[in-house]
Parts: structure tokens; C-alpha cells; sequence
């Protein structure tokens, strides 16, 4: 950050993950030859497999920063068109929601949403919103999955609760190990086993 976009016109080639988002986190230099990855696109493509994610789910996603956009990117490939785009910011919120076909609001309200998703920096350790929770108690009781990106805690306000409430979810430690493994691998050219990715 932030050069996740500029970097682009100076790299050789970009790999479909970058390609669709037009956002690279990651650089191969080859000899060179240098091309762009975005691992988070491919990270939440793999969760979204691994957990069996219906593509059905109409979801609300909470942001439309960077990390947002990976991850709208990644349902919207993985066939899920039914979505909401919850944004105060006025300018990402409307353009991330028209990317991907979705429809943007600055609150849910009465919208159904089945998947939520929390791309936002609340439950993050040490922030201002640091307790509290993405989504209103109620909206994620009805919920049928719950994703927080946030990576620190692993289990943060909204995992806590939907955990209680007996909910599948995808924590954002999950994320940011399969994004590493990922960069490992591009890096390296060593696979961490899955095993190792579970213990990470």
C-alpha cells in the first residue's frame, strides 16, 4: 500500500487474480520478468470453496476499501450476484457496488442478507471499535454464515457471537494464513502443506 493499482503499468504480465481486481499485493521478479498476484483475491476464492459458500446467499459486505474490493472480486467469481455494499464513503462505496452489480447502502436495514461480511477495521485489537460488533445482534442471528476479515483477534466481537449463535464462520486468521502460504509459494516455490496452513 498504496500501490497496489499504480504498480501495474510497470509489470510485465498480470496473473487472473490481479487481472480481475486490477489491484496487485504481490510482485514475482523472474529473471526480470516481473508479475502481479493479488493473494487475497486468490485466499477468499479458496475459503469460499473450502466452507462451501452457496452461491444463492444473498450477502452484505461491510466496506469498500482494498481489501473489500479483493473480496467482492471474489464472490462476484465465484457466482454469487446477490449483494449489498454497505459504505459510508460515497465515492468507493457506489463504484465497488456497480463493479460487481450490487446494490450499495450506507446501512442495511430491512435488506436480506444471508453471508455477511465484515471488510471494515471494527473488532480490530487495539482500534476504536475494538468491542464492537460489524452487524446489529438481530441481522446476524438471521444470518446463515458469518466472514470477518479482521485477522487479529481471530475471534473478534462478530465471530464471538455468531460462534454463540451457533453459525458457520470464516475468521479472518484463515485469510491471512492462506494468503501467506500463497506469497510463500510464489516466492519460494515450496507449497506449505494444508496441515501447515491449519497449525498457522
Amino acid at each position: 500500500m498504496p500501490y497496489k493499482e499504480a504498480c501495474i503499468p510497470l509489470l510485465d504480465d498480470l496473473d487472473a487474480s490481479a487481472r480481475a481486481l486490477q489491484s496487485v499485493n504481490t510482485i514475482v521478479n523472474d529473471d526480470g520478468y516481473l508479475r502481479g498476484y493479488n493473494t487475497d483475491y486468490i485466499a477468499v476464492a479458496k475459503l469460499l470453496r473450502q466452507h462451501g459458500i452457496p452461491q444463492d446467499l444473498p450477502f452484505a459486505l461491510r466496506g469498500s476499501g482494498g481489501m473489500a474490493k479483493a473480496v467482492a472480486g471474489a464472490l462476484h467469481g465465484a457466482g454469487h450476484r446477490r449483494g449489498i455494499i454497505l459504505a459510508r464513503n460515497r465515492t468507493t462505496g457506489p463504484s465497488l457496488a456497480a463493479t460487481y452489480g450490487c446494490e450499495w447502502r450506507t446501512e442495511l436495514g430491512d435488506a436480506e442478507a444471508r453471508l455477511l461480511i465484515n471488510v471494515t477495521p471494527i473488532g480490530m485489537a487495539g482500534g476504536p471499535d475494538a468491542e464492537m460488533l460489524a452487524f446489529d445482534p438481530k441481522v446476524i442471528d438471521r444470518a446463515e454464515v458469518v466472514f470477518d476479515v479482521v485477522a487479529m483477534p481471530p475471534e473478534t466481537p462478530l465471530i464471538r457471537h455468531a460462534r454463540a449463535a451457533g453459525k458457520p464462520v470464516i475468521t479472518g486468521a484463515e485469510v491471512i494464513a492462506l494468503q501467506a502460504a500463497e506469497q510463500f509459494a510464489l516466492y519460494t516455490g515450496v507449497r506449505p502443506t494444508e496441515e501447515q496452513i491449519r497449525r498457522a
